[in-house]
This record gives structure tokens, sequence and C-alpha cells, in this order.
């Protein structure tokens, strides 16, 4: 059996999965703001209570909203503020009482959708994170690929490819990045972003659920911006599988509910592909919500 933590910015959830990813258990709690003791507290606590519930000492993994610096042994990247600068593997490992394994969350989610959801069986898996921002992370051989610098599967800060001039509008120097930059992926391909660009053509301010309703009720706008966003889309996979060539994309986030995605992106790939074929496969996640929770559980292989 396997502990899966999942350390959000407003929740921190458990779940103890049996070696055949079957659910024993699962728990939540909110996440202290901007306390990094009570986080390790908090985190320790749901161990603890799962520990005395199921009378064993299971693996614990842990996906977080950054990662642990190669150089330092310390968090980096987390929109977690306060966990930055800390060796939260360490902390977590002294106040549970066994190793502790720790993952960037969307590293999570791809394990797990490559484990036994949506992906399961491929070789090599991207899994993309579309939401309130762009992630994303690699599993090759039933393993995160994490990298030399701790940030493989980051597309989401590298430039739109292909920067053009659509429908009037040109797309560089591209919008402002969170990151400090601009025309990132992230700033053209995150829920906010198709609804910001949605206002900055049309003049209309709607939020992405009511684009994509008034695209479904054949709304002229709506479904030019929806047409914009999938081209957006294709360029940037493109990318991903001219590098990483990867047998199946799995999407998460709130955007991977978009089903226009799955039938318009796959036929525009072929633009920015260098292949005469494209076997890669595009597909919903199966886990849903508990993709991060399980592939913190299997962080630690069998």
């Amino acid at each position: 059996m396997r502990y899966g933590i999942d350390l959000g910015g407003t929740k921190i959830e458990i779940a103890a999965l049996a070696a055949d990813g079957s659910l024993r258990l699962r728990r939540r709690v909110a996440s202290p703001q901007g306390d990094y003791n009570a986080t390790v507290a908090a985190i320790a606590g749901l161990v603890r209570a799962a520990d005395a519930e199921l009378g064993e000492k299971p693996s614990v993994g842990v996906g977080i909203p950054g990662t642990i610096s190669p150089a330092t042994g310390l968090v980096k990247n987390a929109n977690s503020v306060w966990l930055i600068g800390h060796p939260l593997d360490r902390d977590l490992a002294a106040a549970v009482g066994r190793p502790v394994r720790i993952a960037n969350d969307a590293d999570c989610f791809v394990l797990s959708e490559a484990s036994d959801g949506a992906a399961a069986g491929a070789r090599s898996v991207f899994g993309v994170i579309i939401g309130t921002g762009v992630g994303g992370g690699l599993v090759y051989e039933g393993r995160p690929v994490v990298g030399a610098n701790s940030i493989a599967g980051e597309w989401g800060h590298n430039p739109l490819p292909t920067p053009r001039i659509v429908d009037g509008h040109d797309e560089r120097p591209g919008p402002k990045c969170y990151c400090g930059r601009s025309g990132c992926i992230e700033s053209f391909l995150s829920g906010p972003s198709l609804a910001r660009d949605h206002h900055r053509v049309t003049g209309k301010e709607l939020p992405t659920r009511d684009i994509v309703a008034a695209a479904e009720a054949g709304d002229a706008d709506a479904s030019a911006t929806l047409a914009r966003y999938a081209d957006r889309f294709a360029r940037a996979l493109g990318t991903i599988v001219n590098v990483f060539d990867p047998e199946v994309i799995v999407l998460g986030g709130g955007l991977s509910n978009l089903d226009y995605l799955y039938k318009a992106v796959p036929p525009l790939l072929s633009k920015f592909v260098f292949s005469d074929t494209i076997v890669t496969r595009i597909v919903r996640n199966m886990h849903g919500d508990s993709s991060g929770v399980r592939g913190a559980a299997w962080l630690w292989p069998a």
C-alpha cells in the first residue's frame, strides 16, 4: 500500500492506494495559509491518522505546486510561496518517521494517468494541465522525467511557437506573463487567457464557460475564439511532439473538459510536426481531480 498526498493552495489531501490502485482511504484538511511549520504538521497529522486507521505504515509521496531544487535541496517555483526555501522532503520525513518522495503536482498528474489512467500502457506520455495556469510533465517507461534542473515539462513558460498576425492582432511580443516575460504559452492558453483574447477581439467580457456555451450555440465570435485557441494549442503541442515524441498526450485541468479540443487540435498538428505521420493520441484524463494524489502515491514503485 502507498500514501499519496496532494499539497494544494487551499487543501491537503491524503489517499491510500492498494497495490492494484484501489482506494483504501481518503481524507482532506484545509491548507494552513502562509505557515510552513503548520503545513508540515498538518501533513504529518494526516499520515499519523491514516496509519492508525489502517494499521500500516505505507510509503509517502507528496505532490507540491513547485519542486525541490537539485542545487539546494530546498523548495523553489512554488505558488504556495511559504514553502519556498525550505527542505520540505527532509522535514516531512522527520515528522512522519519514514522517507518521503516529493514531485511537482503536474508530474504527479501525468504519472497517475500513465500508471492506471487514460495513458496506461504507453511508454512515453506528456501530461498537460490547462486551467488557471498551464503546466506539464513527462513520464517515460513508467517513471517521471524530472530533468537536470527539475523543470522538465514546464512548457507553459516557453514562447508560443510560430507567432503571427491573427485577425489583425500581432501575437508578438505577446501578453505579459507573471514570470516576467511576454508571449509565454501560458499567457495564450490558460483559461483566463482565453477569456482575455475573446474580450480583446470582440469587446465582450465573458468567462470561459460562457464563451464555450456561446460557441456551441452557434455564435460566430465565440467559435472564432475557440478556433484561435485550438490553433495556438496545436502549435504549442507540435513543439512537444517534435522534441519528446510521446505516444500519448493526456489533458488535465478545467479546459480539458472542452470536447472541442479533442476534435479540433489533432488535425492541426500536421502543420507543426516534422513527420509524415502522427500517431500521438490526445486524450482526456481518466482520474480527474484524483490524479494528483494518485500520482503522488505512485512515486514509490512496487
